[in-house]
């Protein structure tokens, strides 16, 4: 009939998905994905470089498949929330295992102690501001690991030590900035790489038996 519209528009052609064009949130899960398969030893510093360039610059949903194609989904970490609250007052806390590491972390602390351990944490983007106020026998300690930097130069203190060794290797890829800001009047910040476990000496490679001297 004249004037009627509804058949043009049931047969308007669709366009596939993969050709669909993406959004900054689909390209942001994208290098969250990334960078999850990374800390997990699936993508060298090298791959993810190169795949994280590429998804920041994709434009359809099939641009980004490609990147995770070969990349387990299950199991994939939930959105990373934007700010993580802790105020603690004697006692201990902690923060270990696979943990999702947020964007930004307000610490307040008084007799007591807190360690935040990324040695296994899930670090989806590329910095963690943490905002913290240490107050008398309030103590932060931080587990790094390879590629995990800590700046304290924003932390001023009148009491209590700040121990935060500078990184050992400048070619490490940093997967991991820690950016400290607040004020210390009675606690201690330090920042360390994880112990040597048993396992881990087990693994070192075995020293050549001396050969016993004749005689």
């Amino acid at each position: 009939m004249p004037g009627d519209i509804s058949r043009a528009d049931d047969s308007s052609p669709q366009r596939p998905v993969s050709e669909q064009r993406v959004s900054h949130r689909d390209r942001d899960q994208a290098v969250e994905i990334l960078r999850v398969a990374a800390g997990d030893g699936r993508l060298t510093a090298t791959e993810l470089d190169e795949r994280v360039e590429a998804a920041l610059a994709a434009r359809t949903a099939s641009d980004l498949a490609a990147l995770t194609a070969d990349l387990p989904l299950e199991g994939m970490p939930q959105q990373a929330r934007e700010v993580i609250r802790i105020d603690q007052r004697f006692g201990e806390g902690r923060r270990t295992g696979r943990w999702l590491v947020p964007h930004r972390m307000e610490i307040r602390l008084m007799f007591s102690d807190l360690k935040l351990d990324f040695t296994e944490a899930v670090i989806t983007h590329d910095t963690l501001y943490i905002d913290m106020n240490l107050r008398i026998g309030g103590n932060l300690t931080l587990i790094t690991g390879p590629g995990i930097v800590v700046d304290a130069d924003d932390v001023t203190y009148s009491r209590g030590d700040i121990k935060v060794p500078p990184a050992t290797d400048p070619d490490t890829p940093v997967r991991l900035r820690l950016v400290l800001s607040g004020r210390s009047t009675g606690g201690d910040i330090v920042a360390r790489p994880a112990r040597r476990t048993p396992l881990r000496w087990l693994r070192r490679k075995p020293q050549a038996r001396r050969r016993p001297l004749n005689g």
